[in-house]
């Protein structure tokens, strides 16, 4: 049975190649300052910002830069960012890159006319704000977080050794987002997979809770069918548009607050991840893949008919043996393909220590929409088999 839910998105997006044109008919809808948001520096090498600010002056506008956001922003850099914005009393934040830059955009949003230290009240107490945002508009760079639809925001506290996530409301969301796949093809492969493993685990946490019969359920086997088939061509021909366009779609829509609708969700992956993260700076993609396999295991038992559902329908594993055995197989047929991939399947590999297990189980946070409310010494357990 699907429960009551209220849907509402209000951000307007442009897609399919060239789609940067539509850049100047939105801009025009905001006053004289932009801020302009992005990355180590990719978008210059090509040619990608000289295009964006072609636009911006043509349109009129004064350009505040904010340049070298990393990709795990952190709570120092987005003082920094709301500050700027304040100081120059920006009209609009323009976000050009992948989803961090996007998260730290709509961090930055909340934040500068905020009158508390932002950290505490959306990231520790999860408020809502209350003061006056600053609009968001993106220009999408790498397909994964699905940043470019909804309200979430990933922020990184260095000092307190924490990675967490803010889900804001429709009042967040960016405006518009500019999606033309063509602009994901400078990216390296590293982060390409670890985009797509992104997008994939997506569809995971919010799939993997419930056993009704949930209309979303059949849109999530297909988003997920839609990734695998579209990993393995990107994967053999990065510049295969096809392929491309799909998984930026797929990202999209794994996470513009569709899939979540009459279910409760899991979720308890991204705070493994995240976790993980907070320890190593690792990349997002990666942390996730790195637990998800050790964590899916352990909770298996506990949500038997989900998984066996998943081995069969998204993985075409025939239903001979017990549904614990077809459900294994479902798993099994999902770690072959993260190999296939190149993957990283071990913490380890992304800088996580024995040492580091204790710190790293006390940053995990503990969702209870899963089938599977874990305690603190499973999170140790499911951690030590993720080394």
């Amino acid at each position: 049975m699907i429960g009551n839910f209220t849907y509402h998105n209000p951000t307007k997006l442009y897609f399919g190649p060239n789609a940067v044109e539509s850049l100047g008919d939105e801009l025009m809808k905001y006053g004289k300052t932009v801020q302009l948001i992005y990355g180590g520096g990719s978008i210059k090498q090509s040619g990608l910002y000289e295009e964006i600010m072609e636009i911006l002056l043509a349109c009129g506008k004064n350009v505040v830069e904010d340049g070298g956001v990393m990709p795990n922003p952190t709570y120092d850099r987005v003082k920094l960012g709301a500050k700027r914005a304040k100081d120059n009393g920006v009209d609009l934040l323009l976000a050009v890159g992948g989803g961090s830059v996007c998260d730290y955009a709509k961090a930055v949003s909340v934040s500068a006319y905020c009158e508390e230290n932002f950290w505490e009240k959306y990231y520790i107490r999860f408020e809502e704000p209350t003061c006056k945002l600053l609009p968001v508009g993106c220009v999408l760079t790498m397909a994964g977080t699905g940043s470019e639809m909804n309200g979430g925001s990933v922020i990184t506290n260095r000092a307190q050794k924490l990675k967490i996530g803010h889900v804001f409301g429709s009042d967040v969301m960016p405006k518009f987002s500019i999606l033309d796949p063509q602009l994901t093809y400078t990216l390296p492969e590293r982060q390409m997979i670890a985009g797509i493993y992104d997008i994939f685990n997506h569809i995971c946490e919010q799939y993997f809770s419930g056993e009704d019969d949930n209309v979303t359920d059949y849109i999530a086997e297909g988003l997920m069918k839609a990734v695998i088939s579209a990993s393995r061509k990107a994967k053999k021909d990065p510049h295969d548009y096809e392929a491309r366009s799909n998984i930026m779609w797929a990202a999209t829509w794994a996470l513009n607050t569709l899939l979540d609708k009459g279910k409760t969700t899991d979720w308890e992956v991204h705070m493994l991840g995240q976790a993980v993260g907070a320890y190593t700076d690792a990349t997002h993609g990666m942390t996730l893949a790195a637990v998800s396999l050790p964590y899916y295991r352990y909770i298996l038992p506990y949500g038997v008919k989900k998984f066996k559902r998943f081995a069969t329908e998204v993985w075409g594993v025939k239903e001979e043996g017990t549904d614990e055995e077809i459900a294994q197989k479902g798993l099994s047929a999902m770690e072959n393909w993260m190999k296939e991939l190149g993957l990283t399947l071990n913490i380890s590999d992304l800088g996580a220590t024995e040492e580091m297990i204790e710190g790293i189980a006390d940053a995990t946070r503990v969702q209870k929409g899963g089938y599977h409310v874990l305690t603190r010494p499973e999170i140790v357990k499911i951690l030590k088999e993720s080394l």
